[in-house]
């Protein structure tokens, strides 16, 4: 309760009451015992204390009940879950994915009053009409269709009152549950709350901010603009603020409704192409891609086009990410699995340290061969998604956000082509966009650009070097500075330097020990002569002692070297 003692709000003790009340409503009454008892000690994984048996894996359909009855902000956690199909097994994805972004809309009142205090003048005095009914109604957001005094059809997708405020309390009850999560047990630090709430906390105010949604429409619409086939709807920035979005409104038919497509005459299979090859371009033109392509945000224009709505969830790729999944995308259309493997290696994906990859090759063999060849109308989309995340689960990899955006997207994609009937075949219909982001990859202009955009960015550095060095310079001449130099990973190096030149200087001494000795034995001149019994010798001088002495050094000195020379193992 350290929180809760810290905050001291009563909104935020008001809230956790009611999380631990629907909790134990819902019978997750055991967890809150475990993460508030008074022990430290962490839970180990294969515990077998009843309650962690119980609790590690607690019903996914209670957690998903617990996450509807808590409302919005879980509800888009619980969402947000359902996407790292690499942190949780399928049967809790499955669950997650149930979870509806519905609730019920918000007063009208309430409504008009926000966007008459976001634009700061009435209603009436910026459109014509505005329908009382609302569009659709989610957590976050809620949609209005209104009249242009021009006689331009909008949409109006204004912010929930009090969403934010309620939202940010929110998130504050889930750092701290995080936290005892992955002290409690040691499944919450493998899973990482703590960073999942940190993803979740910067998505959700991402599609708080309505700038950061128009923003995503307008770089859409210049990426598209000269398209024939995909239409981006117009944003309306004098009306627009950080709450309300004013977009055009397009009229046309929802794409899953396959048979009102078909009676104004369009081809189903053309707007499923259509939807492969923006999608495809959106990869590999644009590193920006609309992440939640659902059928709800897919409208078939009457005139044959398709037209993106709701922007509010984008992913993003630089630059290197596309060259990668580019080669991801060619390895896969030329079964060239080592091109592939190269490439999530490159990209960071996969740890060569940690990571068999001879072993992860032939898994991804055995998983994607059965697909190759097949149209999408025949493919089982659930089958791949749950036989790939299986294998991210089993070598322990981690996708980032934008990647596990892409992998559900591409998915969503691939479900939509099948609604539609399409025989298409994803990755030939990609593979030429492929090509040609490879191939502008390796172009020498391309080069050029990347070195001069380089050389921009860190002229103004180079252009302060020599002022940096003066003052450098300055301050060691002044000595109010010194400068040391340290190195390591040095010292078995230089352990067997000094083994090698300890060596060397006995061998010096052991040579200057016998050559002394045989000089000093050969003198002719005897210094101190004395008299006494010593094995039948009657006369000794000291230089003959000295000459002994030596000879008798230079054969222990010789013992020894050689001795540590045979114990070494190096001859």
């Amino acid at each position: 309760m350290d929180f809760l003692k810290k905050t001291h709000r009563v909104s935020n003790i008001k809230r956790f009451a009611v999380i631990s009340r629907i909790m134990m409503k819902h019978g997750l009454g055991e967890i809150l015992e475990r993460l508030f008892e008074r022990k430290d000690t962490t839970s180990k994984i294969g515990d077998e204390s009843p309650v962690f048996a119980r609790t590690i894996y607690p019903s996914p359909r209670r957690i998903r009940r617990v996450f509807e009855e808590l409302g919005p902000t879980f509800v888009k956690l619980g969402q947000l879950m359902s996407t790292r199909a690499d942190l949780f097994p399928t049967e809790y994805l499955e669950e997650f994915q149930k979870l509806q972004d519905r609730v019920p809309p918000v007063a009208f009142e309430e409504i008009q009053a926000v966007i008459e205090r976001e634009l700061k003048q009435p209603v009436s005095e910026i459109f014509v009409s505005i329908e009382r009914e609302s569009l659709a109604a989610a957590s976050v957001a809620q949609v209005h269709l209104a009249e242009m005094a021009e006689g331009e059809w909008v949409v109006l997708k204004v912010v929930r009152p009090g969403i934010d405020k309620k939202i940010r309390e929110d998130i504050q009850l889930m750092y701290y549950f995080a936290k005892k999560l992955e002290h409690t047990f040691e499944i919450g630090q493998v899973i990482g709350f703590m960073n999942l709430v940190k993803e979740f906390e910067r998505s959700i105010f991402r599609e708080l901010d309505m700038y950061t949604e128009a923003g995503n429409i307008e770089r859409f619409a210049r990426n598209f603009k000269d398209s024939r086939e995909l239409y981006i709807p117009k944003v309306y920035w004098d009306y627009t603020s950080k709450s309300v979005l004013v977009m055009e409104h397009i009229e046309g038919i929802k794409l899953d409704r396959v048979d009102e497509i078909r009676t104004h005459g369009i081809d189903p299979k053309e707007i499923a192409m259509i939807g492969l090859r923006s999608f495809s371009r959106q990869l590999m033109e644009f590193g920006l891609f609309h992440a939640d392509p659902h059928p709800g945000n897919s409208i078939v224009m009457y005139d044959g086009r398709l037209s993106l709505v709701d922007f509010g969830i984008i992913g993003y790729l630089d630059e290197k990410t596309m060259l990668e999944i580019a080669n991801v995308f060619l390895g896969y259309a030329e079964h060239d699995y080592d091109m592939v493997i190269d490439a999530l290696v490159d990209a960071g994906i996969i740890d060569k340290k940690t990571v068999n990859l001879q072993s992860f090759r032939n898994d991804l063999r055995d998983i994607s061969e059965p697909f190759y060849g097949r149209s999408l109308n025949t493919i089982s989309v659930r089958d791949i998604y749950d036989q790939v995340m299986q294998l991210l689960l089993k070598y322990h990899i981690r996708l980032p956000r934008d990647l596990m955006l892409l992998f559900k997207t591409f998915i969503q994609v691939e479900a939509l082509g099948k609604i539609l009937g399409s025989d298409a075949n994803l990755l030939e219909v990609t593979r030429p966009y492929a090509k040609k982001l490879l191939k502008q990859g390796y172009d020498t202009q391309k080069w050029v650009h990347n070195i001069v955009k380089d050389f921009r960015s860190t002229r103004g550095y180079l252009r302060s070097l020599p002022k940096l060095f003066h003052d450098i310079l300055k301050e060691l001449t002044a000595e109010k500075h010194q400068i040391e130099i340290r190195h390591s990973g040095f010292q078995p190096t230089n352990a067997k330097i000094e083994r090698g030149i300890n060596r060397l200087t006995v061998s010096i001494v052991i040579s200057a020990s016998l050559i002394a000795g045989s000089l000093v034995l050969d003198s002719s001149e005897k210094v101190l002569v004395f008299t006494v019994d010593f094995f039948g010798v009657h006369t000794i001088s000291i230089t003959a002692l000295l000459g002994l002495l030596g000879y008798s050094l230079a054969t222990l000195l010789g013992f020894w070297l050689i001795i540590s020379i045979f114990r070494s193992g190096k001859m």
